[in-house]
Order: structure tokens, then C-alpha cells, then sequence
């Protein structure tokens, strides 16, 4: 018997394992792109809360591409909401200058604020 046949009807490969043929299957390489953060944040909550989309995207070989568009777009929106608040609450370089201290305590409180929207609005979703 051959080790290797092809079926020309579902256009597949079988490969000879003791007495049967098992066809041979494998999933298509997915291009890794980095993640992030946010990537990696959301990729926890939907192996935890969303295991249907969870097994979609990776049986479907999306996984990756999905996360790092997630985290593209978490990214992009953390950065303008920590500008526009650091506008708003008066945080400037001249503030850093005078006052470093008082600097410090409004970005932490701005980054944080950033941190629970894009949580909120992409990353629990």
C-alpha cells in the first residue's frame, strides 16, 4: 500500500497510519503580528468569556491579526484620550517645569482614566 494518496473528489491528502488512511491536515500559517498590552488583555477576556470567538478565530487562523488590530486601536485611542484630557486638566510642560510633583499626580490620574475608557470601550466588550 502507498504511504501517501490523493482523492481527487475532496482534493485531499491521506497518509497511511498502520492499516488506515488518515487525511492530512494542517492549519494555514497565520502572519504573527506583535501584540501589545491591550492585545493581550483582550485575548485573556475572550479565552475566558468568549470561548465561541475564541475557537473561531483561532481554528480560522485570525487570532493574531484580530489581537493586533485590537491592540492598534486600544493603543491609538489611549494616546488621544491622554492628550485631549492632559489639555483639559492643564497639564503642560510649563506645569512639569514649575511644579513636577502636582505634574505627575495629574498624568497618573489622566493615564489611568485612559486606561478604564479603552478597558471599557474595546478591551471588555
Amino acid at each position: 500500500m502507498e504511504k501517501y494518496i490523493y482523492d481527487e473528489n475532496n482534493g485531499l491528502w491521506y497518509e497511511l497510519v498502520e492499516d488506515y488512511y488518515i487525511p492530512c491536515l494542517a492549519l494555514l500559517p497565520e502572519e504573527n503580528k506583535p501584540i501589545g498590552i491591550w492585545g493581550q488583555r483582550h485575548l485573556q477576556y475572550v479565552k475566558n468569556c468568549k470561548r465561541v470567538l475564541y475557537t473561531s478565530l483561532l481554528t480560522s487562523c485570525k487570532l493574531n491579526s484580530y489581537l493586533a488590530n485590537i491592540d492598534e486601536q486600544a493603543e491609538n485611542m489611549f494616546f488621544r484620550l491622554v492628550k485631549k484630557f492632559a489639555e483639559k486638566e492643564n497639564a503642560t510642560e510649563k506645569l512639569k517645569a514649575k511644579n513636577a510633583m502636582l505634574w505627575i499626580g495629574k498624568m497618573n490620574n489622566i493615564q489611568n482614566a485612559a486606561a478604564e475608557i479603552v478597558n471599557q470601550e474595546l478591551i471588555f466588550i
